[in-house]
């Protein structure tokens, strides 16, 4: 998979796994929705240009490591275009976790770990998605 740390590996295949069951989406448009919520969230700090950005480079890194993300694009507003093309292959969740770990992986160089996994968590309250960070969270 990616360079990024098994705990953002962990943190987007517990994404996954939480959008996945909770929602009851297809699996191939898991990546679509994690990626929908944080641009919500994240365009009221960064701004639409600088999602867009980031979002851009995630989907470069992921490409180079799933070749199926090719027809893959960001829309002028951030959102991803496309991914509907990328059913194919045999699991396209393997895409869309890729691409997701990229995109967490450049937030955690950018705005650190912490503000990371706060974010996610307010983006998810309902998923026990942020013990990547927190193991005292499965005390309580």
């Amino acid at each position: 998979m990616s360079m990024a740390s098994p705990e953002i590996q962990n943190l987007a295949q517990r994404l996954f796994a939480f959008e996945a069951s909770h929602d009851g989406a297809a699996r191939d448009d898991v990546a679509v929705q994690i990626v929908a919520e944080l641009r919500r969230r994240l365009i009221k700090l960064a701004g639409v240009d600088g999602f867009r950005s980031l979002l851009s480079r995630a989907l470069a890194l992921a490409k180079a490591e799933v070749p199926a993300l090719q027809n893959v694009r960001v829309g002028a507003d951030g959102s991803l275009e496309g991914f509907d093309g990328v059913e194919p292959i045999p699991e396209p969740t393997q895409a869309g976790r890729v691409l997701v770990t990229h995109l967490l992986e450049l937030l955690v160089a950018f705005i650190g770990e912490s503000l990371t996994l706060r974010l996610v968590h307010e983006a998810w309250p309902d998923a026990s998605i942020n013990e990547a960070n927190s193991r005292t969270e499965e005390t309580r």
